[in-house]
């Protein structure tokens, strides 16, 4: 299954909607946003598509986002989502708590761990845990998305250039 993965949009609609664009283009199946939507106007992008997102650090309005999420048919997750997608299990979270990262990282219960905050891209394995940064859509040098391919385990980062 391809699942895109993005993350730290803060309400950057146009950026965010060249990504999803790209996403779709390439077969995602699934969009997980790992946190920091920002913009009820973000979550009008992923409509059509199976999506769920976690709260970020910097999304304050939550009763506002849930319940433009909820009329969209998005799935808010609140501060950590699990969805077993392709028989692999799948935890996502925003990553600005580093005890929760290492609660599910000693777990090692899930196949992958998606994760944004720091705006910078990352794949690596933990354990029998793939640990992926999608990257950030704002306050990154270089702008980048995920496409996870849970089927063959692999993982592309696309960049998205400046809109």
């Amino acid at each position: 299954m391809l699942i895109g993965v993005l993350s730290d949009t803060h309400g950057r609609v146009d950026t965010t909607s060249v990504a999803i664009e790209r996403l779709r283009k390439r077969g995602a199946k699934q969009l997980i946003h790992c946190g920091d939507v920002c913009s009820a106007r973000v979550l009008d992008l992923m409509v059509g598509i199976p999506c769920a997102f976690v709260w970020g650090n910097c999304d304050y309005d939550h009763p506002t986002l849930q319940g433009h999420a909820a009329a969209l048919g998005i799935s808010c997750c609140g501060a950590m989502g699990r969805l077993t997608l392709d028989g692999k299990i799948v935890s996502f979270l925003h990553g600005d708590d580093q005890r929760q990262v290492q609660r599910i990282l000693s777990a090692q219960d899930c196949d992958y761990l998606l994760l944004g905050h720091s705006h910078s891209r990352n794949d690596q394995r933990v354990g029998r845990v793939r640990v992926i940064n999608p990257g950030a859509l704002h306050r990154a040098s270089l702008k980048t998305v995920a496409l996870l391919d849970t089927s063959a385990d692999t993982v592309e980062f696309l960049e998205i250039g400046e809109v």
